[in-house]
């Protein structure tokens, strides 16, 4: 059980919004603290450096694209996909999980990289703190070690079928 830890979300918006692309910064290997799960030349996969839940991870394509569907060709699109489909089925393999969220957050005022949260519903929570409640940073993040992460990393890369089965 991890303990929680407030969330600075003021610091947070300053940073996106006067930085350079975080996605672009840990593919270009500038940024600390990340744990990737994978990376091809399509997509990157890593853990959530501020997590609600544990095991909630991001997808991306390494290209910086900023429209969810815009950007992308519909094959484009689909192979990315099939990238967030492997990636939360091994979170699904990795953590016990009542269900898997997925969506596409993010702004052009910030974290303009569009980029999907596969995020893992334990079993056991009260129905009024699902759904994006249990998103929400308000209750805290979780305080995970950073080799527990790394671990965790680890397993869920293990548990990831990249022939697509």
């Amino acid at each position: 059980m991890n303990l929680r830890s407030p969330f600075d979300l003021d610091s947070y918006i300053q940073r996106i919004q006067n930085s350079p692309c975080f996605i672009c910064e840990m593919i270009a290997g500038r940024l600390d603290g990340n744990h990737v799960i994978y990376q091809d030349d399509t997509i990157i996969a890593f853990l959530n450096k501020y997590p609600v839940l544990f095991g909630y991870a991001l997808v991306a394509p390494v290209q910086h694209k900023e429209q969810v569907t815009g950007d992308f060709s519909l094959d484009e699109y689909l192979a990315l996909q099939r990238g967030v489909y492997q990636v939360a089925e091994a979170v699904r393999r990795t953590v016990e999980t009542e269900r898997v969220y997925i969506l596409s957050l993010g702004s052009q005022q910030g974290n303009r990289h569009v980029h999907w949260h596969i995020a893992p519903l334990p079993y056991g929570v009260p129905f009024e703190q699902q759904q994006l409640e249990a998103l929400s940073a308000e209750n805290g993040i979780l305080e995970i070690p950073d080799r527990e992460m790394a671990e965790l990393a680890s397993r869920i890369l293990q548990n990831m079928r990249l022939d697509g089965g």
